[in-house]
């Protein structure tokens, strides 16, 4: 266990290490940063100090050993659209993000978990073929276009809930159903998936023929088998939600670190991009390192 720990930990530093290298990349890829980041009327001794500022004058082995000396004590650059320190933005929004998508999560689990155990046990029925075109359509549509028909429905429509900002739970409603519509779908298609090849092992039959019912093995051991796989999907999409948050924040004008991203686009501001990148690809690295380390303890059957 501690060899396989050890060896995970090595490989999420070897992709964190890429994940670097493409966010200092950014930069360059873009055209020259100091054109983009200066209006064109500009003159030649601002773009000289830009530059100087950025440290752009430097050989480019020189400038990312900078940045990521400088990004491992916290120092991810300054803002260019908000003249302050990127850390610090990233820091203030991060909680909005994380609400955000913890909610949306607890509420794909909620319903995709439940939904997916009913669908499992009872095939072919209403349920679950009405079931199983909801989770399609929600897997199958962007996110941004189930955001747009909720706000024209529930938001200007029927004017139940505000369709913009933050402010309370009120707030949080719509964004939350639209981050984790495709994580529920995917999530109730999983647990059917897993539920129905479950019924099908032996420990099931023998659990049938000692008599008990069914909703002690369809909860008590069908399920519990079912949730191994789908709980490395739910961390995933974890991850994937924070970096998706990005278009659902914009559409919903939540202030949280997809908010703050767009925001640094729009400006051309570099160095924020470049650091909400970072941010968002150690967060998702680190989230996987952890489930391949709670799958020892969640199926005690596995081995290293």
């Amino acid at each position: 266990m501690f060899g396989f720990v050890v060896r995970r930990a090595g490989q999420a530093v070897v992709v964190l290490f890429l994940v670097s290298v493409v966010a200092f990349a950014l930069v360059f890829l873009s055209g020259d940063p100091v054109a983009m980041m200066l209006p064109t009327h500009a003159s030649e001794a601002d773009r000289i100090e830009l530059r100087r500022e950025l440290g752009l004058e430097r050989p480019i082995v020189v400038q990312y050993a900078s940045f990521v000396a400088h990004a491992a004590r916290g120092d991810v650059g300054q803002s260019v659209r908000f003249n302050q320190p990127v850390m610090g933005l990233i820091i203030g929004k991060l909680p909005a993000t994380l609400l955000l998508a913890t909610t949306a999560i607890a509420l794909a689990v909620a319903i995709g978990i439940p939904l997916g155990l009913l669908s499992g046990t009872r095939p072919h029925s209403v349920l679950d073929v009405t079931g199983t075109a909801v989770c399609l359509l929600t897997v199958s549509l962007p996110s941004f276009w189930i955001g747009l028909m909720l706000i024209l429905l529930v938001g200007d429509y029927l004017r139940w809930l505000p369709i913009a900002g933050s402010g309370g739970m009120r707030h949080l409603v719509l964004p939350a159903l639209t981050l984790g519509a495709h994580s529920t779908g995917l999530i109730t298609r999983l647990t059917r998936a897993s539920v129905r090849e479950e019924l099908g092992q032996n420990y099931v039959v023998t659990a049938r023929a000692k008599g008990l019912s069914a909703p002690t093995i369809n909860y008590k051991h069908v399920l519990r088998n079912a949730l191994i796989p789908t709980t490395t999907v739910v961390a995933l999409q974890f991850g994937a939600l924070l970096g998706g948050s990005v278009i659902v924040e914009s559409v919903f004008s939540w202030p949280g670190v997809g908010w703050l991203l767009m925001q640094g686009v729009f400006a051309r501001d570099l160095p924020l991009v470049r650091a909400v990148v970072l941010v968002l690809g150690g967060a998702f690295i680190g989230l996987n390192l952890l489930v391949d380390i709670s799958y020892r303890y969640l199926d005690p059957r596995i081995r290293y």
